[in-house]
C-alpha cells in the first residue's frame, strides 16, 4: 500500500487519519490513538501529512518531523472549503489530506519549545492584566452605589481607597468594608504577579538576539518584541512585510466586484493580542513625536494632518510590523537614516 499524503483530524485522544497515493485515490482510512498514530508512521517512509494549527498540533508536528516526514500546519478555516459534504471527523481528514497538498495552500510555521514557553507567559500575563481591570472596575462599581466617583485611572482608584481605609468613613457597612479590602488585597496580588512576568519578559528580551534588534524599532518594547519572536519566529514564512500585516489585521478589509475597488476598516483578523500590542506601541511613538523628531516622526505627523488619529496609529502599527519582517529575515538592525530615504 503506497501512501504519499496524510489527512490527520486532531482530538483529545483519538486522531482519523486518511492516506491518499500518488494519484490522490484514498488507500487509507483509520482511527488511532496518539500512541498507535507514532508508531504508524515510525514505519513509514517520508510522508507529506497535514493537520489543522489546533491545539497539541505543534508537539505532534514536532514528533512527526523527528521521524522525517513533510509535517505541514494549515489554518482550520483554509481547510474548511476542501470538506465536500456533511461534517465528520473522516470527512476533516480527507479535507486536511486535499488541503495539503494545494500549492497556493498558506502554511502556519511549527513552534519550538521556547516559542510556547514564550506565548504561554503572554497569555497569562495578559490574563492578569484583565482580571485586574475587572477587580478595579468592581470597587468603582460599589464605590459608585454609596454615591463616591473619581476619574479614571488605577492612582485615583488607590488614593480615594487609602482615605475610605484611613479615615473609616462611617457611609460604609462592616461587610462592605472588608468587601474592599479584600478587593484591595487581590489587586495588590495581582499587580505582583504582573511584574514579576513583565521583569521575566524584560529578562528574555535582552538576552534574545531577534528581541534586542526589534526593540530598536520606535514603539516596540520588551513585550511587543517576545510576542513577536514567540508568534512567528525569524518570520520566513511570510513572503514579504504586507504579508505579515496583513496576518495582523492592520490592512483594509475589501469588497471589490465589477473592477471597482471598495475598501472597509481594517480587517481584524490573526493574532489580536499581538495586534493590540502593536497598536498601543504605536499610540506611544505618536505621543512622542513632538519631543523626538525624526524621520518617522515628520511622516507620522504629516499623515495626522490629513487622517484620523486613530488611522494614523493603524498605519504606524502596520509600518512596524513591515519594518520587523524585513529586520526578521534579514537578521538587520533598525536604521532611521534608511527609513527616511524610503
Amino acid at each position: 500500500m503506497e501512501i504519499t499524503t496524510l489527512g490527520i483530524d486532531l482530538s483529545k485522544t483519538t486522531f482519523h487519519v486518511i492516506g491518499l497515493n500518488a494519484r490522490g485515490e484514498i488507500v487509507l482510512r483509520k482511527k488511532f490513538s496518539r500512541k498507535q498514530l507514532l508508531v504508524f508512521t515510525a514505519n513509514r517512509q517520508q510522508i507529506l501529512i497535514g493537520t489543522e494549527a489546533c491545539g497539541g498540533a505543534h508537539y505532534l508536528a514536532r514528533a512527526l518531523r523527528e521521524q522525517g516526514h513533510d509535517v505541514r500546519l494549515m489554518p482550520a478555516q483554509y481547510v474548511k472549503p476542501y470538506v465536500k459534504t456533511n461534517k465528520n471527523d473522516y470527512l476533516d481528514a480527507e479535507a486536511i489530506a486535499e488541503a495539503v497538498q494545494r500549492p497556493t495552500m498558506r502554511f502556519v510555521p511549527i513552534k519550538t519549545d521556547e516559542q510556547l514557553d514564550l506565548q504561554a507567559l503572554h497569555r497569562v500575563r495578559d490574563r492578569w492584566v484583565a482580571r485586574r481591570t475587572a477587580v478595579m472596575n468592581q470597587m468603582r462599581g460599589f464605590l459608585l452605589e454609596r454615591g463616591i466617583t473619581m476619574r479614571k485611572g488605577p492612582s485615583h482608584l488607590a488614593a480615594q481607597l487609602q482615605i475610605i481605609f484611613g479615615e473609616g468613613n462611617c457611609s460604609f457597612s462592616g461587610r462592605t468594608q472588608g468587601l474592599l479590602l479584600e478587593l484591595k488585597h487581590e489587586w495588590d496580588e495581582l499587580e505582583r504577579r504582573i511584574e514579576e512576568a513583565s521583569a521575566e519578559l524584560q529578562r528574555i528580551a535582552k538576552q534574545d538576539d531577534a528581541c534586542s534588534r526589534l526593540m530598536e524599532i520606535p514603539g516596540i518594547g520588551p513585550l511587543v518584541s517576545t510576542a513577536l519572536v514567540a508568534s512567528v519566529g525569524n518570520a520566513i514564512t511570510f513572503r514579504k512585510g504586507r504579508d505579515l500585516a496583513a496576518w495582523l489585521g492592520l490592512v483594509p478589509r475589501q469588497h471589490s466586484t465589477g473592477g471597482r475597488p471598495k475598501l472597509l476598516g481594517i480587517s481584524k483578523r490573526g493574532n489580536e493580542y499581538l495586534r493590540r500590542m502593536l497598536l498601543h506601541g504605536a499610540r506611544s511613538v505618536m505621543m512622542q513625536v513632538e519631543r523626538n523628531p525624526s524621520a518617522l516622526g515628520v511622516w507620522i505627523t504629516d499623515l495626522s494632518k490629513r487622517k484620523h488619529h486613530n488611522v494614523t496609529a493603524v498605519a504606524l502599527a502596520n509600518k512596524m510590523a513591515r519594518i520587523a519582517w524585513a529586520m526578521l529575515t534579514r537578521g538587520s538592525h533598525y536604521s532611521a537614516s534608511q527609513l527616511a530615504v524610503a
